[in-house]
């Protein structure tokens, strides 16, 4: 057996460039298939990558994923900041109105929220990796 990790199927950089906010559109709504496996894999971590690389700390994705949970996408589109770091904020709003322009209700909040809670910790692991990385 090969103990050699699969090389990623797409870099960091070419993650970055997906449009999540489509994504967003038409994965938040979909049944189990492409469209939600598409959000729920590389738009989450694509997320988690432009977010990572703006400075935004998870617990602060956590945060907005509770708010989400809690309030609804359309209440957390309306905060005036909805991640501390105005370019972050930025990224983010443009995606909550997008999941907010859906037909869903609380089941799209509580999907947009559960994969909220996905970004918040792929950054988290991508901050662990390199704080590991940096001591050995």
């Amino acid at each position: 057996m090969n103990d050699t990790p699969y090389p990623p199927d797409r870099t960091d950089d070419e993650l970055a460039r997906l449009d999540i906010t489509a994504l967003l559109r038409h994965g938040l709504t979909a049944e189990s298939g492409t469209r939600r496996t598409a959000l729920s894999g590389d738009g989450a971590v694509a997320a988690a990558v432009i977010l990572d690389r703006l400075g935004t700390e998870p617990r602060s994705v956590a945060f907005l994923a509770d708010t989400v949970r809690a309030g609804g996408l359309a209440r957390a589109a309306e905060l005036p900041e909805p991640l501390p770091r105005r370019e972050a904020a930025v990224f983010v709003r443009e995606w909550l109105r997008a999941g907010s322009e859906l037909a869903g209700g609380v089941t799209v909040d509580d999907t947009a929220a559960t994969w909220l809670h996905a970004v918040a910790t792929i950054i988290e692991l991508k901050q662990l990796t390199r704080a590991r990385d940096r001591s050995t």
